[in-house]
């Protein structure tokens, strides 16, 4: 099963590829974008290798991946599923990751909800996962109010060993989550 393309009331999402490139060296080179995961802005070099990396998580597994985000055709940012890859994240089967970001000219208008629902939404209407999970730094308020207002709730706070800790890391990084039957119960029209 290769990416569906998806689509909300103001966002086509697009199975990431090559062609997006150029717009990820954007979005990673904004350092206001990549605070809470870099510190600072990536390299072209930097991009073009976590580009590759995108693009092999939809090989990982069937209808996983990266998605990118145009409203009017304008390139927004990218949302992405991807399948754990940690052991602390439990079995790779039935769940994935969820993840967004965007320019930040883009930031509170409500995109990084609703491209989240709807990965959401298919996660778990079409794929039939069970349980879909996102991670972002304890002071990272604006990703977590983006969590809880998809309908994840807090699951624990955990602590990471980095090379380079970024500022707010002693505080630890969160995980928010939502079963299928969460989702389902939350939106009954969709069942």
């Amino acid at each position: 099963m290769s990416q569906a393309k998806l689509r909300t009331a103001r966002i086509d999402l697009v199975p990431l590829a090559d062609e997006h490139l150029e717009h990820e060296i954007e979005l990673d080179s904004d350092p206001e974008v990549m605070r809470y995961l870099t510190g600072r802005a990536r390299t072209r070099e930097e991009v073009e290798e976590a580009h590759r990396q995108r693009l092999a998580t939809a090989e990982r597994v069937p209808g996983l991946g990266f998605w990118a985000g145009f409203v009017n055709g304008d390139f927004v940012g990218w949302w992405i599923l991807e399948p754990p890859h940690r052991p602390d994240q439990g079995p790779v089967e039935g769940q994935a990751e969820l993840g967004y970001r965007l320019l930040r000219r883009h930031w509170r208008q409500g995109l990084a909800s609703e491209g989240a629902r709807e990965l959401l939404r298919h996660g778990f209407e079409d794929l039939g996962l069970d349980r879909v999970f996102a991670e972002t730094m304890a002071v990272n308020t604006a990703s977590r109010a983006t969590m809880a207002s998809v309908g994840m709730t807090y699951v624990r706070t955990f602590h990471m060993d980095f090379d380079e800790p970024l500022p707010g890391s002693e505080h630890g990084e969160v995980e928010y989550a939502i079963t299928r039957d969460e989702w389902l119960a939350r939106n009954p029209a969709r069942t």
